[in-house]
C-alpha cells in the first residue's frame, strides 16, 4: 500500500493506494497516524479512493487511527468512498462510526464546521 499525505492548512490529507488488509500495510497505516499524532496533526482525512479492497485487519486498523485521534482531542474523516468499500461500511454498521463524505475538499471544509450548530467555526 501507498500513503501520500499533503497538508491543508492543519488538516492532513492521507491519499491511501492499495489493499489494506494485514500486515504490513495495517502497520504502516499505525504508524503514519501515531507520528502525525506525535506531530501535533489532529485533523485527518482519507482518500480512500485508490483502495481496492479492505479486509477485517484493515477495518480494525481504520477503527484503531480514529480512536488513536480521538483520545488526543482529534478526528478523522473519509473521503471518497467507493461503492464497494460504502457497502462494507453498511454491513458491518461502521457508517455509524466513520464521518464520510463525498471529496477531499468537503472532508477538509468540514473540520472548519461545528458540529453541532453547523456554523463555521472561528478557526
Amino acid at each position: 500500500m501507498q500513503i501520500k499525505e499533503t497538508i491543508d492548512g492543519d488538516v492532513v490529507v492521507l491519499a491511501l493506494k492499495g489493499n489494506l488488509m494485514g500486515d504490513p500495510e495495517t502497520t504502516e497505516f499505525r504508524d503514519k497516524i501515531k507520528g502525525l499524532v506525535r506531530d501535533g496533526f489532529l485533523k485527518v482525512v482519507l482518500d480512500v479512493s485508490k483502495i481496492k479492497w479492505i479486509n477485517s485487519s484493515g477495518l480494525g486498523a481504520l477503527i484503531s487511527a480514529l480512536a488513536t485521534l480521538n483520545s488526543s482531542g482529534g478526528d478523522m474523516r473519509i473521503a471518497n468512498v467507493t461503492d464497494k468499500i460504502n457497502s462494507l461500511f453498511m454491513i458491518t454498521q461502521l457508517i455509524k462510526v466513520f464521518k464520510s463524505f463525498e471529496t477531499i475538499d468537503r472532508a477538509v471544509a468540514s473540520f472548519l464546521v461545528d458540529p453541532i450548530s453547523g456554523k463555521p467555526t472561528a478557526e
